[in-house]
């Protein structure tokens, strides 16, 4: 039995054929589609449903699984009543690097709108991520994060208000926080601790970035550190799992 990765470096081994060799009936019009799409080419509109189930003689039903698939994947993406091809995902480097130094690498444009910038007592839970005692103030801002007008991420961040007092009158919502930390609060960053995992986007998140609660997300936590170890602010960011992967290179 032939056991040859497929052609493409990263696909999966045998194009995904189990090795008893029978190939699920929405998995064999998946691989028809997705060849479709790289003939149609970013922006692309794809044929209805109907026209893709004649087009391979199966149901609409087996279409429709072998579109939900594309769709979590990133390789579709709704537009008004119908679907077209996404762009490539943006990658976002495991760096202490802010978003939008990440976004701009790739060409796109990087933006945020507020939801909001509230002061609050800081938790038992929060305190030594901050470098705050409980109850102290800290401050926390959530952002809706953008590429190119679409929203991709939901950002929230916690900051001592010792470290930066004046958060409230001089920062611009729209711009990097890394940037204000280093420019106009003076602090250096040192070093971060990261977790990546998968979740699941509540019906708050899921409403705020415009995705349907199903769609897989990948949930990532930093703590970050001055360059004198002292600990400096805990982001929590939700990116949308068909927009997104992470690179870092390693030593």
């Amino acid at each position: 039995m032939d056991r040859s990765p497929s052609a493409a470096p990263g696909a999966p081994v045998r194009c995904g054929v189990p090795e008893h060799g029978r190939v699920p009936k929405y998995y064999a019009v998946k691989t028809r589609v997705s060849a479709l799409l790289d003939e149609l080419g970013e922006g692309g509109a794809l044929p209805t449903e109907r026209d893709l189930a004649e087009r391979y003689g199966v149901a609409r039903e087996t279409v429709r699984q072998a579109l939900r698939d594309l769709l979590l994947e990133g390789r579709l993406r709704r537009k008004g009543r119908g679907t077209v091809v996404a762009g490539p995902k943006l990658e976002q480097p495991l760096s202490l690097a802010s978003y939008t130094e990440g976004v701009r690498r790739q060409g796109r444009r990087p933006g945020r709108t507020l939801v909001g910038l509230e002061r609050f007592g800081c938790p038992q839970a929060l305190a030594a991520e901050v470098g705050a005692a409980p109850g102290d103030p800290v401050w926390h801002l959530e952002r809706v994060l953008l590429a190119d007008d679409e929203r991709v991420g939901l950002e929230s961040t916690y900051v001592a208000v010792a470290r930066a007092p004046r958060l409230d009158a001089d920062f611009d919502p729209d711009s990097s926080f890394y940037a204000y930390l280093r420019d106009r609060v003076g602090a250096v960053f040192g070093d971060a601790d990261e977790r990546i995992e998968t979740v699941l986007a509540t019906p708050r998140e899921a409403l705020l970035i415009g995705t349907p609660p199903a769609l897989p997300m990948l949930l990532l936590h930093r703590a970050s550190r001055d360059a004198r170890g002292r600990p400096l602010e805990r982001v929590r960011t939700l990116y949308r799992g068909d927009r997104f992967s992470f690179t870092t290179r390693l030593g």
